[in-house]
């Protein structure tokens, strides 16, 4: 998507006219226009000088933001509309304070004037109608923004302001023409609407200053992630020590940290250690101990140590600048939720003006005179606010994403902020994302000999190996003060286990069935090798000789805040289900930790998506993984979340990134957009009702019931507050807990349960995975069959079946492939 700036909107019709503009170019298929951020994003093949051509023609401006300026920097968020607008505000208030002491002060509480002015009243109604203008001519902008837009057929607010006050202004001056032939001229310092004229135009612009105020707020948190950006960085070459400015550190080089200075750049650790805090990154209070090999990133501050760096990742590329433009993206992105307010809002001006018109030929037909009648429709005018509908979407996002930001949940846009709420299924990857991804050593279990022997005897045999499996019992065995002895004739055999010499002695590991054929193995220990598979743990048996030694038990742990994070998951009423590629039994016994509500074990990597795929049947499905392998699942869920820890494939893939890498940023994903919708809702609702209630009482249409009649002066008051009420209560999202899980409502999602057949087969010849993913990939691609879970540890193939599929079409596609089928229940 391609970022443009604009310039010249004021309103949400505004916003709506550019995109309509931009939409309609050839080659655009999409667009997308911020009021907030005063942004665009198009995409399609259109040139960026018809792009440009079609806003102009529009009556705005556009420029294309350049590789510099698409990610925000601090000055460009700076608030620069305040400042212009509290001058205006100043300057009006101090014409119109005279203006409505002489207007009302004088003519209604007879409060004192000059002689040369109580005895002269055309003196008065001109000395009203300067000042009047004056206040006009420092607001011209409304007049000239208003008109332009007319010009180009797409009125806006601007429009309904300049109108209300210019035709307040215009009937003054006809009534100061009558005055002037009048006999009793004092009669008529009561008809004139000079004051209102003003008034109009310096409420709106107290409305202004305070919208502009707010806004400016939405964004603090994007300055605040800007403002952490290190300015220069130590760099370290060819043993020299100097500083340069950060922008021209580049990638290889070495940066020096020093304690209490903040990284320049991501990098890694080739010398020295620091404790790094990565809170501003994060939202993780714990500092890190960091030494070499360990990774660090840009705007983190080293609390204390000395390290060199190595440069992985500058500029644009860097964690920091990833983050600010993700934060920037959501917010230039449009919420289908905000599709209803940009509708209203297109037409909202026009139709305003229409029923402003309507107003005073109504009155006029039923006999009132026409100061009162325009009085009407003047207050119909400048009630009438389309901003309030433009920013109520805008502003929420702006402040929901970068809550989120702030807590380490990133959201890419506005569409991911909104719909993840929305989720009725969370499936959840089970390596790396419930559990800690790297396995560990659980139990020793010392058979023939004793503890130490052995760990140590097990190290030396393993020492060689590369099985993610053999590092655990290594590390485990280093961590305990262990060396290895020497081991020749080292050997691996796939899906047994491995061999060496140990002196004059040949040792062996593995599985059970491998084991047992190299030594007798007690039905004691063969129980209790079976008890820790049961317990989702993999047991490795070692023999010396001819000698059990014992049994080391290795599994991949359950992380700490796993069944938490499921369990507040269940409590917002969303069905949990845990995908993973390992054998029923493990799944089963990690599950049962977990606390899930459904285990699909089983499952290749290519068969994930189509899981996602099946479970979307059933409602909206969130997919958590952190894998290259989650990434096609990622991509086909409703919404894909990335643990942040995981691989950039897969942080590319998703919709959500959790900087933290725990679990219970799910649920606090879930809630923040939750809160967010909820207060886009509240907003909208506003708007709407603003307009709904406040466009009939100005019209007058309850004088005739209750007698309400509305002054144009206090419809501009009101006018002007709509818009900061709004925005204001987007800022309310900035007091939102998003690890508070108190206050979960259980929100009842209804999830369409599909009526499907299961059919388990017996399948005699499968040897190993290449066996499953081949009997699977079969089963899969016949008409009817939804999914197939097949395991050759147990012979078996469980076949969902959206149709009915006759016994004979599975079996004989199964035999094709070489297997036998044994039986079909």
């Amino acid at each position: 998507m391609e970022q443009y700036g604009v310039t010249g909107m004021s309103c949400a019709a505004c916003s709506a006219r550019v995109e309509k503009a931009v939409s309609a170019v050839d080659g655009v298929t999409a667009c997308s226009v911020n009021l907030l951020t005063n942004s665009m994003g198009v995409e399609g093949t259109a040139s960026e000088k018809d792009i440009i051509n079609a806003v102009k023609n529009a009556g705005y401006g556009a420029f294309r933001k350049s590789a510099e300026t698409k990610a925000p920097q601090t000055d460009a968020l700076e608030d620069k509309e305040t400042p212009v607008l509290k001058k205006r505000l100043f300057a009006s208030l101090g014409f119109l304070i005279i203006l409505m002491y002489i207007s009302m002060g004088h003519t209604m509480f007879s409060f004192p004037l000059p002689h040369i002015l109580e005895s002269n009243p055309v003196a008065i109604a001109i000395l009203q109608l300067l000042l009047a203008a004056t206040v006009m001519v420092i607001n011209q902008k409304f007049f000239i923004s208003g008109f332009k837009s007319v010009i180009h057929g797409a009125p806006n607010m601007d429009t309904l302001v300049s109108l209300g006050s210019g035709a307040s202004f215009i009937w003054s001056i006809i009534k100061l023409f009558e005055m002037t032939s009048s006999d009793n001229p004092h009669e008529y310092l009561h008809g004139f609407y000079f004051e209102s004229a003003a008034m109009i135009l310096t409420l709106i612009t107290v409305g202004k200053m305070l919208e502009a105020r707010s806004k400016g707020k939405t964004t603090n948190a994007l300055k605040g992630l800007i403002s952490l950006s290190p300015k220069t960085a130590n760099i370290l070459k060819d043993g020299t020590e100097f500083q340069v400015p950060v922008s021209q550190v580049k990638k290889g080089d070495i940066f020096i940290v020093k304690a209490g200075e903040s990284i320049p750049v991501d990098g890694v650790v080739i010398n020295g250690e620091g404790v790094v805090d990565e809170s501003a990154l994060t939202g993780e209070s714990i500092p890190l101990d960091k030494s070499a090999g360990d990774s660090v990133s840009a705007a983190t501050i080293n609390q204390s140590g000395y390290m060199e760096c190595k440069a992985t990742r500058v500029g644009e590329d860097t964690t920091l600048s990833q983050i600010i433009k993700t934060v920037s993206d959501a917010a230039a992105t449009k919420a289908p939720v905000a599709k209803a307010a940009d509708k209203v809002s297109g037409i909202f001006v026009p139709v305003v003006i229409a029923i402003a018109a309507v107003t005073v030929i109504g009155w006029l037909i039923f006999g009132a005179d026409f100061g009162y009648a325009l009085a009407r429709g003047i207050s119909v005018l400048v009630i009438s606010c389309p901003c309030a509908l433009g920013l109520a979407t805008p502003v929420a996002i702006m402040v929901g994403s970068g809550l989120g930001a702030k807590n380490g949940i990133l959201f890419k846009t506005a569409s991911s902020l909104e719909n993840a709420g929305k989720v009725s299924i969370v499936a959840l990857d089970k390596t790396g994302t419930i559990t800690n991804g790297a396995p560990v050593v659980t139990d020793i279990i010392p058979i023939g000999t004793s503890e130490n022997e052995l760990l140590k005897t097990a190290l030396s045999l393993e020492k060689k190996s590369e099985h993610p499996l053999a590092k655990a019992i290594v590390r485990k065995a280093e961590e305990s003060g262990f060396s290895a002895d020497e081991t020749d004739f080292f050997k691996t055999l796939p899906g047994n286990g491995v061999t060496a010499k140990l002196g004059e002695t040949t040792v062996y590991g593995g599985s059970i069935k491998f084991i047992e054929s190299k030594t007798k193995i007690s039905e004691k220990d063969k129980s209790t090798a079976f008890s820790l598979a049961d317990e989702g743990k993999t047991p490795l048996l070692f023999v010396k000789g001819n000698t059990l030694l014992g049994i080391i038990a290795v599994a991949d742990t359950i992380k700490e805040e796993s069944p938490e994070a499921i369990k507040q998951l269940q409590n917002m009423g969303i069905k949990v289900i845990m995908l993973t590629g390992d054998n029923e039994k493990t799944a089963k016994a990690i599950g049962k930790i977990a606390g899930v509500d459904e285990i699909i074990a089983g499952v290749l990597p290519s068969g994930k998506e189509t899981v996602i795929r099946r479970l979307m049947k059933n409602g909206r499905v969130a997919m958590v993984g952190d894998g290259i392998n989650d990434a096609p699942a990622l991509t086909r869920a409703d919404i894909g979340i990335a643990i942040g820890a995981g691989t950039d494939i897969a942080i590319d893939a998703a919709d959500v990134v959790l900087m933290k890498n725990k679990l219970t940023d799910v649920p606090a994903a879930i809630r923040l957009s939750r809160q967010t919708l909820r207060n886009i809702h509240q907003n909208l609702f506003w708007a709407f009702m603003y307009n709904t209630l406040g466009i009939p009482l100005a019209a007058g249409l309850l004088i005739p019931i209750f007698g309400w009649e509305l002054n144009p002066m206090f419809g501009a008051a009101a006018m002007s507050l709509s818009s900061f009420c709004v925005v204001s209560n987007a800022l309310r999202l900035n007091l939102f807990n998003v690890n508070n899980a108190k206050k979960d409502k259980k929100i009842k999602i209804k999830i369409k349960e599909n009526k499907t057949m299961e059919k388990t087969m017996k399948i005699e010849g499968m040897m190993c995975g290449h066996c499953e993913a081949r009997v699977k990939k079969t089963l899969e691609g016949i008409d009817g069959v939804d999914f197939a879970d097949v395991n050759h540890e147990t012979d078996t193939a469980v076949v969902t079946l959206t149709s009915d599929v006759s016994n004979e079409t599975l079996a004989n596609a199964v035999e094709e492939q070489g297997y036998t089928v044994i039986e079909i229940k």
